[in-house]
Protein backbone atom coordinates (compact mmCIF):
# COMPACT_ATOMS: atom_id res chain seq x y z
CA UNK A 1 0.00 0.00 0.00
CA UNK A 2 1.25 3.13 -1.21
CA UNK A 3 0.94 6.24 1.45
CA UNK A 4 0.66 9.95 0.26
CA UNK A 5 3.77 12.19 1.07
CA UNK A 6 1.50 15.41 1.70
CA UNK A 7 2.03 16.90 5.26
CA UNK A 8 -0.86 18.64 6.77
CA UNK A 9 0.48 22.03 5.76
CA UNK A 10 0.62 20.62 2.04
CA UNK A 11 -2.98 19.63 2.05
CA UNK A 12 -4.04 23.29 3.22
CA UNK A 13 -1.54 24.59 0.82
CA UNK A 14 -3.56 22.55 -2.18
CA UNK A 15 -7.03 23.81 -0.88
CA UNK A 16 -5.66 27.21 -1.22
CA UNK A 17 -3.90 27.23 -4.54
CA UNK A 18 -7.47 25.02 -5.96
CA UNK A 19 -9.51 27.91 -4.44
CA UNK A 20 -7.54 30.80 -5.89
CA UNK A 21 -7.84 29.14 -9.48
CA UNK A 22 -11.30 29.39 -9.22
CA UNK A 23 -11.81 32.64 -8.15
CA UNK A 24 -9.49 33.87 -11.11
CA UNK A 25 -10.89 31.24 -13.78
CA UNK A 26 -14.09 32.33 -12.44
CA UNK A 27 -13.54 36.24 -13.37
CA UNK A 28 -11.98 35.33 -16.81
CA UNK A 29 -14.93 33.14 -17.41
CA UNK A 30 -16.68 35.96 -16.56
CA UNK A 31 -15.18 38.54 -18.54
CA UNK A 32 -15.36 36.46 -21.50
CA UNK A 33 -19.25 36.32 -21.40
CA UNK A 34 -20.38 39.14 -20.59
CA UNK A 35 -21.67 42.09 -22.39
CA UNK A 36 -19.54 45.46 -22.34
CA UNK A 37 -21.95 48.41 -23.28
CA UNK A 38 -20.56 50.65 -20.69
CA UNK A 39 -22.73 54.06 -21.13
CA UNK A 40 -22.81 56.96 -18.94
CA UNK A 41 -25.17 55.92 -16.70
CA UNK A 42 -23.80 53.12 -15.71
CA UNK A 43 -20.47 55.08 -15.69
CA UNK A 44 -21.92 57.62 -12.82
CA UNK A 45 -21.26 57.23 -9.05
CA UNK A 46 -24.38 54.77 -7.52
CA UNK A 47 -25.22 55.66 -4.33
CA UNK A 48 -28.68 53.72 -2.72
CA UNK A 49 -30.79 55.12 -6.05
CA UNK A 50 -29.83 58.46 -5.08
CA UNK A 51 -27.90 61.45 -7.19
CA UNK A 52 -24.60 62.40 -5.34
CA UNK A 53 -24.60 65.66 -3.66
CA UNK A 54 -21.62 67.28 -3.08
CA UNK A 55 -17.66 65.86 -2.11
CA UNK A 56 -17.27 62.64 -1.15
CA UNK A 57 -15.11 63.76 1.52
CA UNK A 58 -17.96 65.66 3.38
CA UNK A 59 -18.41 65.65 7.46
CA UNK A 60 -20.26 63.22 9.00
CA UNK A 61 -21.85 63.20 12.72
CA UNK A 62 -19.24 61.81 14.98
CA UNK A 63 -22.01 59.65 16.64
CA UNK A 64 -22.00 57.52 13.32
CA UNK A 65 -18.25 56.28 13.98
CA UNK A 66 -19.56 56.29 17.82
CA UNK A 67 -22.17 53.65 17.42
CA UNK A 68 -20.02 51.89 14.32
CA UNK A 69 -17.18 51.51 17.29
CA UNK A 70 -19.96 50.33 19.90
CA UNK A 71 -21.09 47.77 17.61
CA UNK A 72 -17.75 46.78 16.02
CA UNK A 73 -17.21 46.34 19.85
CA UNK A 74 -19.95 43.87 20.72
CA UNK A 75 -19.63 41.82 17.89
CA UNK A 76 -16.32 41.26 17.83
CA UNK A 77 -16.20 39.81 22.06
CA UNK A 78 -19.64 37.78 20.86
CA UNK A 79 -16.73 35.57 18.49
CA UNK A 80 -14.90 35.26 21.92
CA UNK A 81 -18.44 33.54 23.80
CA UNK A 82 -19.47 31.49 20.96
CA UNK A 83 -15.34 28.97 21.71
CA UNK A 84 -16.61 29.31 24.83
CA UNK A 85 -19.96 28.05 24.54
CA UNK A 86 -19.18 25.05 22.16
CA UNK A 87 -16.69 23.47 24.63
CA UNK A 88 -19.46 23.71 27.54
CA UNK A 89 -22.03 22.14 25.06
CA UNK A 90 -19.72 18.95 24.64
CA UNK A 91 -20.99 16.76 27.09
CA UNK A 92 -18.05 13.99 26.64
CA UNK A 93 -15.39 16.66 27.48
CA UNK A 94 -17.50 18.27 30.74
CA UNK A 95 -17.96 14.50 32.08
CA UNK A 96 -14.39 14.12 32.50
CA UNK A 97 -12.96 17.56 33.66
CA UNK A 98 -12.44 18.58 36.92
CA UNK A 99 -15.62 20.52 38.35
CA UNK A 100 -13.20 23.54 40.05
CA UNK A 101 -12.05 24.17 36.51
CA UNK A 102 -15.38 24.37 35.23
CA UNK A 103 -16.79 27.17 37.46
CA UNK A 104 -13.59 29.25 37.35
CA UNK A 105 -14.48 29.27 33.38
CA UNK A 106 -18.01 29.88 33.97
CA UNK A 107 -17.00 32.76 36.63
CA UNK A 108 -14.37 34.13 34.10
CA UNK A 109 -17.18 34.41 31.60
CA UNK A 110 -19.55 35.82 34.07
CA UNK A 111 -16.89 38.52 34.64
CA UNK A 112 -16.91 38.90 30.79
CA UNK A 113 -20.34 39.90 30.38
CA UNK A 114 -20.41 42.06 32.96
CA UNK A 115 -17.65 43.92 31.62
CA UNK A 116 -19.54 43.91 28.32
CA UNK A 117 -22.52 45.17 29.89
CA UNK A 118 -20.72 47.92 32.11
CA UNK A 119 -19.30 49.00 28.66
CA UNK A 120 -22.81 49.03 27.47
CA UNK A 121 -23.98 51.13 30.35
CA UNK A 122 -21.10 53.88 30.21
CA UNK A 123 -21.89 54.37 26.79
CA UNK A 124 -25.40 54.48 27.63
CA UNK A 125 -25.21 56.89 30.51
CA UNK A 126 -22.60 59.15 28.55
CA UNK A 127 -25.29 59.68 25.42
CA UNK A 128 -23.00 57.76 22.82
CA UNK A 129 -25.91 55.57 22.21
CA UNK A 130 -28.90 58.22 21.92
CA UNK A 131 -29.74 60.20 18.38
CA UNK A 132 -30.87 63.42 18.20
CA UNK A 133 -34.27 63.91 16.25
CA UNK A 134 -33.90 66.19 13.29
CA UNK A 135 -36.14 69.27 13.72
CA UNK A 136 -39.23 69.20 11.58
CA UNK A 137 -38.80 71.86 8.49
CA UNK A 138 -42.40 72.67 6.81
CA UNK A 139 -42.53 72.11 3.00
CA UNK A 140 -42.08 75.37 1.56
CA UNK A 141 -41.73 73.91 -1.97
CA UNK A 142 -43.66 75.48 -4.82
CA UNK A 143 -43.83 74.07 -8.09
CA UNK A 144 -43.44 75.98 -10.78
CA UNK A 145 -44.37 73.34 -13.55
CA UNK A 146 -47.71 74.21 -15.15
CA UNK A 147 -50.36 71.76 -14.66
CA UNK A 148 -50.92 71.36 -18.48
CA UNK A 149 -47.79 69.57 -18.47
CA UNK A 150 -49.45 66.47 -16.75
CA UNK A 151 -52.20 65.88 -19.24
CA UNK A 152 -50.48 63.37 -20.99
CA UNK A 153 -50.27 61.80 -17.85
CA UNK A 154 -53.62 61.45 -17.15
CA UNK A 155 -54.77 59.91 -20.69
Amino acid sequence: MIEPNLSEFSTILIFIIGALAFVIVGFAVARLIRPNKPNFEKLTTYESGEDTVGNAWGRFNIRFYVIAIIFLLFEVEIIYLFPWAVIFGDKELIEGTDWAWAWFAIAEMFIFIFLLALGLVYAWRKGFLDWVKPAAVSNTFESKIPSEAYKHLRE
